[in-house]
């Protein structure tokens, strides 16, 4: 049977998994004590079609609003990010706009960093601009997870092979447990989603479907 191009490197390819298994990678690592929710950049500039790094995700906006529901009937923390910069652009540099020149689109209190109203952000869940693709890069994200005990932190939002991926690297070189939602992250590529979507389940962290992580936290 033929294989098409995005499902060769999808999670649904057993061959692929295996492949990955044998080479020592795909270790399940589960759940911590005290998750947080981590949402990624659900702002104007990537959910909007027409905008330049947007894309229809409003399936990962409905998936990370039932994360956010069941996160928030238990008290978990919540951290939300944009990137946003001043028009100088010194926070991100010059390698940065050279590679990315997006970001110069990316000013600091326009629409299109602005979150998208439907996350129903609170004062008590923090907004943080980072300069980069990593959460962590350049912001005490750590430290607040550090302050509040968090040990695992389920990370949704966007782009799966951007800002997703970076964000998990960070957390699991930090040794924090990472879980993602796979229904709750997208890109504006649907073959570098499957592909990075796989490479972070066999690398950084536990992919688990929508059901399971909501099941979970109401369970604590």
């Amino acid at each position: 049977m033929t294989t098409s191009y995005a499902q060769a490197h999808s999670l649904e390819n057993i061959e692929m998994l295996e492949l990955y298994r044998e080479a020592g990678f795909s270790g399940r690592v589960g759940w911590g004590k005290t998750p947080a929710v981590l949402v990624i950049d659900m702002a104007a500039a990537w959910t909007a079609p027409e905008e330049e790094l947007g894309s229809n995700v409003e399936d990962v906006m409905d998936a990370t609003v039932a994360v956010l529901t069941a996160a928030r009937s238990k008290g978990l923390p919540v951290i939300f990010t944009t990137m946003a910069y001043d028009p100088a652009f010194i926070e991100a540099g010059p390698v940065t706009t050279a590679k990315t020149p997006h970001i110069k689109g990316m000013l600091r209190g326009s629409e299109r960093v602005q979150l998208r109203p439907e996350l129903e952000r609170t004062e008590m869940e923090p907004l943080i601009e980072k300069p980069h693709a990593s959460a962590f890069f350049g912001t005490n994200v750590l430290s607040m997870l550090v302050g509040q005990g968090v040990d695992t932190v389920i990370v949704v939002g966007v782009s799966t092979s951007g800002c997703i991926r970076s964000t998990c690297e960070s957390a699991f070189n930090n040794n924090l447990h990472v879980i993602v939602p796979k229904e709750a992250v997208g890109d504006r590529s649907h073959t570098a989603h499957q592909a990075a979507l796989l490479d972070i389940d066999a690398r950084m962290a536990d992919v688990e479907s929508l059901e399971n992580v909501i099941k979970h936290i109401e369970n604590l």
